[in-house]
């Protein structure tokens, strides 16, 4: 089992900053790769940004160059720093841990939420 707290969400205006941090502890060493999704009301989820264990980012194209995916390993916490933020950010953000292919399991954080004001 993997358990997964996001936090570092809140109120800001347009153009400003957060960064969220999304701690694991549990079964991590079953974990190959950690996103951040997010889900606005009336919306499905998306994804926003994950990172394998090998460091390699992937990013929406709504996000790239505004956000930043980052994982620190000793501490089991992966980072999204989100920059220029807008409006049209605003939602729950989730923290996603896969344990794909080995263990053939999803883990997800209960959120944060993000709301960006005008």
């Amino acid at each position: 089992q993997v358990q997964l707290v996001e936090s570092g969400g809140g109120l800001v205006q347009a153009g400003g900053s957060l960064r969220l941090s999304c701690a694991a502890s549990g079964s991590t060493f079953s974990i190959n790769a950690m996103g951040w999704y997010r889900q606005a009301p009336g919306k499905q989820r998306e994804l926003v940004a994950s990172i394998t264990n090998g460091g390699r980012t992937n990013y929406a194209d709504s996000v790239e160059g505004r956000f930043t995916i980052s994982r620190d390993n000793a501490k089991n916490t992966v980072y999204l720093q989100m920059n220029s933020l807008k409006p049209e950010d605003t939602a729950r953000y989730y923290c996603k841990g896969s344990t794909w292919p080995a263990y053939g399991m999803d883990y997800w954080g209960k959120g944060t939420l993000v709301t960006v004001s005008l």
